[in-house]
């Protein structure tokens, strides 16, 4: 099986829950700390070895095209000013040997139609798929989740799933799989249901957003007609897969932060707000101190 080099990330969501911040701006460029849900996202693909980047996107969405794009009077500015360290940052959002490719994906038909918008590109190669607003984060010296899946399609050759356990009442926000074990932290996915009711969850065990697949998703994917929500899901697509080879579901080790929402979004601001070098030592004496003053 070909080594994995190409990653898609659907962006053509409207991200409604965070308007009216998202009125005028993507949803993926808000920020964690100093750097937008897109650059982390694009940050763990390029860890795990990924050099095509497949940006499927929509209306209101070039300020990402531009933030991957070169930044010719700021780096001038930043140059003159003699700021040498925010100009090798700016310079190096991506690095020289990533390709980012734009597709417009032309109506909102869902995940599955989104993925099936980078087949053009993808063609017959096994990819990733990497959702931004589920913001992956790893202790130090823990390879990324995407670079935990890759390592592990390496070995098995089959289309990964990153999973993990969630209250049965939240079962109705996520696909949920039934499994049959098969290693640590891997197991057969046996079923695959979209969104379902707490009292139809076949388990509590939910498909988060990094998938690795082969490129027989496509075919499938293809042929699917409107599922939940009117749209085309690629929860459907992979159950369809499920015909004809093996789906496995992978534990992955790290935290996962629903930034799709509020309050994850706001957990991930304060995890990663206490690990930047710059804002860690300050920012932790400011909670403490917050902390005291309201016992």
């Amino acid at each position: 099986m070909k080594k994995i080099c190409k990653a898609v990330f659907p962006v053509a969501g409207l991200g409604s829950r965070f308007l009216p911040a998202t009125k005028a701006q993507p949803k993926e460029m808000l920020p964690i700390v100093d750097k937008p849900l897109i650059q982390y996202a694009v940050e763990e693909a390029v860890s795990a070895g990924m050099t095509e980047l497949i940006f499927i996107t929509g209306r209101n969405k070039r300020a990402i095209e531009d933030h991957f794009d070169k930044a010719y009077e700021l780096e001038s500015e930043l140059e003159a000013a003699g700021k040498t360290a925010l100009l090798e940052f700016v310079q190096n959002v991506i690095p020289k040997n990533v390709t980012c490719i734009y597709i417009r994906q032309s109506a909102p038909l869902g995940l599955g139609h989104a993925v099936l918008c980078a087949r053009p590109v993808v063609g017959d190669e096994p990819f990733a798929v990497l959702l931004a607003d589920d913001f992956m984060d790893v202790d130090v010296g823990t390879a990324s989740v995407l670079s935990q899946m890759c390592t592990q399609f390496d070995r098995e050759g089959r289309s990964l799933l990153a999973v993990q356990e969630v209250p049965r009442s939240d079962t109705r926000q996520y696909g949920i799989v039934s499994v049959t074990p098969y290693l640590p932290n891997l197991e057969r996915v046996n079923a695959i249901v979209e969104k379902p009711t707490p009292e139809q969850a076949p388990s509590t065990l939910a498909v988060v957003g990094r998938y690795v697949l082969t490129p027989k998703i496509f075919k499938h994917l293809a042929s699917l007609g409107q599922g939940a929500g009117g749209e085309i899901q690629l929860t459907d697509g992979i159950a369809a897969l499920m015909s004809e080879e093996t789906v496995q579901a992978f534990r992955y080790e790290g935290r996962r932060y629903d930034c799709g929402s509020k309050l994850g979004y706001l957990k991930a601001t304060v995890a990663m707000g206490l690990k930047h070098a710059e804002t860690g030592p300050a920012f932790a004496d400011y909670l403490r101190l917050q902390q005291l003053a309201d016992s």
